[in-house]
C-alpha cells in the first residue's frame, strides 16, 4: 500500500531535497488514497519530523497514531497532486502542498510560502546543521504563480481553496531571498492588508546594456531585485551594511551608472530601513514618487494593517 505524504510534511520535503525531481506528476485517483494505515517502516521516514502528516482516503484511517498525523480527502486528486519519491511512498506536489497549506496559514503567511515555492531559494529545516550564513539556500523555482492558479482552479471544493485563490492575487515569481520577499510583500500588498498598494512589479529581472553601456562598464546586463519596468523605477534591497569597503562602494556605484545610463531609477532598502516602519515608509514615499503613485490618507486602517503585517512576518 501506498503512503500520501502531505501538508507540513510534504513542504519540509520540498525545503530539503530543493528541487523537482526528473520524472513528471504520476496520475492518482481518489480511490487510490488509502482507506486504512498500514505500518509504514520508521526508515522510510527518516528525514521527517514527526509525526508525519499523511493523506487518507477514508475516516476509519483518520486516527492519530504516535508518528502518524492522518489528513481525510474524499475529493478527486488529478494529475499533478502527487509524486513518488521512491518506494511505496508519494508526496503532494508543490502546487498540492500550497492548496493543502492554505487551510492552516494565515493570508500572509500563505502569500510568504506562495513566494518562497515560486522563488529561488529554500527556507532551511529546523534541523538542518549546514544552514548557510544567510539563513536560506538558492534553488530553481519549484512551481510559478502560474501553475499554482492552474492547479487550484482544477480543485474547487478543496478546503483552503478560497484562501488560495486570495494568495494568489498577491504572489509574483522570482523572489531570490526571504528579506526581498518581505520587501515585495510590504511594498506590493494592499493597504487593508498592511502594503503600500504598489501594483505589479517584476522581481530579478534582467536588464539588458545598450552595446556601448556593456562595453563601458563591462557587462551585458543587471539583474533588479523588484523592477517597474515601464516606469523604470528599481528598489534593490541591501542585505548587508557591514561590507563598506571602497570595492563595494565602486561595485554599487557602477550599477547605478549603468541603470542610469538605461534610464532607471534605483532606490536602495538596507535591513535597517526595513525592519523600521517609519523608515520604509519614507522609502515607500520615495517609490511613491518615482511612480508618480499617491499612498494612502491617514484616515485609512493602514498603520494597524502594517502591524499586523510586520507580526506575521516576524519583522517586529
Amino acid at each position: 500500500m501506498k503512503h500520501f505524504i502531505s501538508h507540513q510534511s510534504a513542504l519540509e520535503y520540498w525545503r530539503g531535497r530543493r528541487k523537482l525531481p526528473e520524472k513528471s506528476a504520476d496520475r492518482r485517483c481518489s480511490d487510490l488514497l488509502p482507506d486504512r494505515l498500514t505500518k509504514i517502516d520508521p526508515l522510510a521516514l527518516s528525514g521527517f519530523e514527526i509525526p508525519v502528516h499523511i493523506l487518507t482516503g477514508h475516516r476509519s484511517a483518520n486516527k492519530d497514531t504516535k508518528i502518524i498525523r492522518p489528513h481525510l480527502f474524499s475529493g478527486e486528486t488529478p494529475v499533478g497532486c502527487f509524486m513518488n519519491i521512491g518506494g511505496r511512498l508519494m508526496v503532494s506536489t508543490p502546487e498540492f502542498c500550497f492548496l493543502q497549506m492554505a487551510d492552516n496559514l494565515t493570508l500572509a503567511k500563505l502569500i510568504e510560502l506562495g513566494y518562497e515555492l515560486c522563488g529561488r531559494y529554500s527556507i532551511p529545516l529546523a534541523a538542518d546543521q549546514n544552514t548557510p550564513n544567510r539563513g536560506f539556500y538558492n534553488r530553481p523555482p519549484l512551481t510559478s504563480v502560474k501553475k499554482l492558479g492552474s492547479f487550484i482552479d482544477g480543485m474547487p471544493g478543496v478546503r483552503g481553496h478560497q484562501n488560495a485563490v486570495r494568495a494568489l492575487l498577491y504572489i509574483f515569481d522570482g523572489s531570490a531571498s526571504p528579506m526581498e520577499t518581505k520587501l515585495a510583500m510590504f511594498l506590493t500588498l494592499p493597504y487593508m492588508l498592511g502594503g503600500f498598494g504598489f501594483y505589479s512589479p517584476e522581481l530579478n529581472k534582467r536588464v539588458k546594456l545598450k552595446k556601448t553601456a556593456r562595453k563601458h562598464f563591462g557587462k551585458a546586463y543587471y539583474v533588479c531585485d523588484i523592477l517597474w519596468v515601464n516606469e523604470k523605477v528599481a528598489v534593490e534591497y541591501d542585505s548587508d551594511q557591514q561590507h563598506t569597503g571602497s570595492e563595494r562602494i565602486a561595485n554599487d556605484s557602477k550599477r547605478r551608472n549603468a541603470l542610469a545610463a538605461v534610464g532607471i531609477r534605483v532606490v536602495s532598502v538596507t535591513k535597517q530601513q526595513l525592519f523600521d516602519s517609519a523608515e520604509l515608509e519614507s522609502v515607500a514615499q520615495t517609490i511613491a514618487g518615482h511612480l508618480n503613485k499617491r499612498l494612502f490618507s491617514k484616515k485609512s486602517n493602514f498603520t494597524a494593517a502594517h502591524r499586523e503585517l510586520r507580526k506575521q512576518l516576524r519583522m517586529n
